[in-house]
C-alpha cells in the first residue's frame, strides 16, 4: 500500500490531504496564520508518513524544512481536477486572495492559465470584507444575495472603494439582499472575463473555499449561459493534485 501526501499552503488556509492506494484517507485544513511551517508541522502531526508534494504561497518556504518536492498551483490544480472530474477543460480558482483560470488540453495537459493576483478584489478575502460591511455572516451573506429579488450594482472592485460605496449605499436605504445580490454580481464578471482569457471548454471546474457559495456558482452560471461544476470539497484540488503527483513519483 502507497501512501502520498500533498499541501496546499495558502495565502490564508493550508490544506492537507493525504492518499493510500490512490484513496483519499485523511484531509485537514487549517488557517495559515503569522506561522505557516508551524501550521504545516500541526497538520502533519499523526498524519501517515509518505512521500511528500507541496504547492502555494508558502511552498518554497516549507520545501527545505518538510524536505518535500514542490510545485505549481496551475499543475497542482490540473492534476487534482482531473482526479474529480475526469471531463475537466476549465478550471476556475477562486481561493482566499488570488483567482487562476486554467485550459487544459483534452489529455488533460495544461494549455493556457492566468492569474489575478495584484489585489484582493473578486477573491475570498474581498467577499468577507463585503459581509462585514453589510453587517452580515459569509453564509447570511450568500443566504440574502440568493433572496434578492433584484440586485443594485457595485461599480467598484477595489476593496477599499467597494467597502466605501457598500457603506454609502446601505446609508441611502438600498435593500442588503439588493446589494448582496450586486457584489456577487459583479464578482461573477470579473471571474468570467479571466476565464475568457484562456478560452473558455467544457466541462467547467470551480475550485477554491469561493466554491463554497452556491449564489456565486449559479451568477457565474448564468454569466457563462453553461453548467459549472462544483466538487463537494472544493477548497482540497490543489493538495489532493499534489499527493497524486507524489504518488506518480514514488
Amino acid at each position: 500500500m502507497t501512501t502520498t501526501l500533498g499541501l496546499d499552503i495558502g495565502s490564508r488556509t493550508i490544506k492537507l490531504v493525504v492518499l493510500e492506494s490512490g484513496a483519499i484517507v485523511l484531509t485537514r485544513k487549517a488557517l495559515t496564520s503569522y506561522d505557516p511551517l508551524a501550521v504545516c508541522r500541526e497538520l502533519l502531526h499523526d498524519a501517515p508518513t509518505g512521500p511528500l508534494v507541496a504547492t502555494g504561497y508558502g511552498r518554497h518556504l516549507v520545501k527545505e524544512y518538510l524536505h518535500c518536492e514542490t510545485i505549481s498551483e496551475i499543475k497542482a490544480f490540473a492534476v487534482g481536477a482531473r482526479a474529480v472530474f475526469p471531463s475537466c477543460r476549465t478550471i476556475l480558482d477562486i481561493g482566499g486572495q488570488d483567482t487562476k483560470a486554467i485550459s487544459l488540453t483534452e489529455d488533460g495537459r495544461i494549455d493556457k492559465f492566468h492569474m489575478n493576483d495584484k489585489c484582493a478584489a473578486g477573491t475570498g478575502r474581498f467577499l468577507e470584507i463585503m459581509a462585514t460591511a453589510l453587517g452580515l455572516s459569509l453564509g447570511d451573506f450568500m443566504t440574502e444575495a440568493m433572496s434578492a429579488e433584484a440586485s443594485h450594482p457595485i461599480n467598484s472592485m477595489c476593496t477599499v472603494f467597494a467597502e466605501s460605496e457598500v457603506i454609502s449605499t446601505i446609508a441611502r436605504g438600498i435593500a442588503r439582499p439588493a446589494i448582496a445580490r450586486g457584489i456577487h454580481q459583479a464578482i461573477a464578471a470579473r471571474a468570467v472575463s479571466l476565464l475568457e482569457r484562456v478560452s473558455i471548454t467544457e466541462d467547467i471546474l470551480f475550485a477554491g473555499g469561493v466554491a463554497l457559495n452556491r449564489c456565486m456558482q449559479k451568477e457565474i452560471e448564468n454569466k457563462l449561459n453553461r453548467k459549472v461544476h462544483a466538487p463537494a470539497y472544493p477548497q482540497i484540488i490543489g493538495a489532493l493534485g499534489c499527493a497524486l503527483i507524489a504518488e506518480k513519483k514514488s
